[in-house]
């Protein structure tokens, strides 16, 4: 579960995408290959993030990680006919 207080560490280990979210919005969560110490919370207000944007920002990254979730699950996963169909348009440009 997504919380102000989740490490940046656990975040992006559960999440890889949140990476580019948080960098879409300006707070840098990976720095030299690894992630940074702290908290959510912490990076956020770093940045300039109100209490108030922290909130909203922490919702909105639960229901991108949640979407995206939803996402990844109703894609098969290596099905013959997807791993073909790939190769073909690899193949095909």
């Amino acid at each position: 579960m997504i919380t102000k207080e989740i490490s940046i560490e656990e975040l992006v280990s559960l999440y890889p995408e949140s990476v580019r979210f948080l960098m879409d919005r300006g707070i840098k969560p990976i720095v030299c290959g690894d992630p940074i110490w702290g908290t959510l919370e912490e990076a956020a207000k770093q940045k300039g993030y109100s209490d108030e944007q922290i909130e909203k920002l922490v919702i909105e990254l639960a229901q991108f990680a949640e979407t995206k979730k939803e996402r990844d699950a109703s894609r098969p996963l290596n099905t013959r006919e997807g791993v073909q169909s790939r190769r073909y348009v690899l193949h095909s440009q």
